[in-house]
This record gives structure tokens, C-alpha cells and sequence, in this order.
């Protein structure tokens, strides 16, 4: 297995990740804010989706398009002004689930040169598709942790 191989089989296995994170939950606990002045667990998988929807189209971007331009977004406004609460939670678990799967499928179809291909972010500067995979990667995994603090400040 190839180091882009393992990247893009690490990016696969977060798709089943972020349902747990909801599992057994009220509206009301999971738009609770056991941490204050922090994200609900509600907040988070909104934000997770959000994110991987972004990353998703960078990705593609990068692969097609030459040095495409990539648009940073504000996640806090977006928490802080749309009423993330009214979403159905289970149901971005799913978008975000599919969305990862679809996307790690076209991955695992182009070829390793791909990975070095750029876009240029509009606050950081060039990225290459390789940053953008562990990028969103590790995005998960740093969220999940705050999930899981939560739930168990919950008592769950």
C-alpha cells in the first residue's frame, strides 16, 4: 500500500465516525453546552459536515482544475448565525457518511502524482491535495475528542 493509498484508507475509515457521536442523545442534550462558551455536540456535527462538504470540493478541485482558487469560510459564523440547531443531526451523520465514502471512492482512483497537485487557499496559500487529506483527517479525529468529552460530561 502506497503512502497515498494509507492517507486515503485513514479519510475512508472517519466516514462511521461521527454517528456515534449522536447516538442515543435528546434534541435537547445535543444542544446542550456542558462546556461553556464551547460548541455543542449538535454544533460539531453540523461544523463536521459543513467541513467535509468544503473538503470535498477542494479536493476535486485541486484534481481537475489547475492551482484553482480555494475560499476560506468563517466556522464560527457559521455556528454563531445559522440555526444549526433546527437540522436534523442523524441526517447530516449520513451526508457527512456518504459524502466521505463517494469522495475516499474518486481518491482511491487517481493516480499518486495527483496528490502533489495545488490549489491555492486564500489565507494560507498553496495546498497540496496530500495537505488537504490529512488536513480533513485529522480534522475528525480533533473534533471527535471534543464529542466524546462532552457526551461524557452529559453523562453518556
Amino acid at each position: 500500500m502506497s503512502k497515498f493509498q494509507q492517507l486515503v484508507a485513514d479519510y475512508k475509515a472517519g466516514a462511521d465516525q461521527l454517528a456515534p457521536a449522536i447516538e442515543g442523545l435528546s434534541y435537547k442534550e445535543l444542544n446542550a453546552h456542558p462546556v461553556p462558551g464551547t460548541w455543542s455536540i449538535q454544533q460539531i456535527v453540523i461544523h463536521m459536515m459543513d467541513s467535509d462538504l468544503i473538503a470535498s470540493d477542494r479536493m476535486k478541485r485541486v484534481i481537475a482544475e489547475d492551482q484553482p482558487a480555494l475560499i476560506g469560510y468563517n466556522e464560527t459564523l457559521f455556528a454563531e448565525n445559522l440555526p444549526q440547531d433546527q437540522l436534523d443531526a442523524a441526517m447530516a451523520c449520513e451526508i457527512f457518511r456518504l459524502n466521505r465514502l463517494l469522495t475516499a471512492a474518486l481518491l482511491e482512483h487517481v493516480p499518486d502524482k495527483a496528490f502533489a497537485r495545488t490549489g491555492i487557499h486564500n489565507e494560507v496559500g498553496p495546498v497540496t491535495l496530500e495537505k488537504l487529506l490529512t488536513t480533513y483527517t485529522n480534522h475528525l479525529a480533533h473534533h471527535m475528542k471534543f464529542a466524546r468529552e462532552k457526551r461524557k460530561l452529559l453523562g453518556k
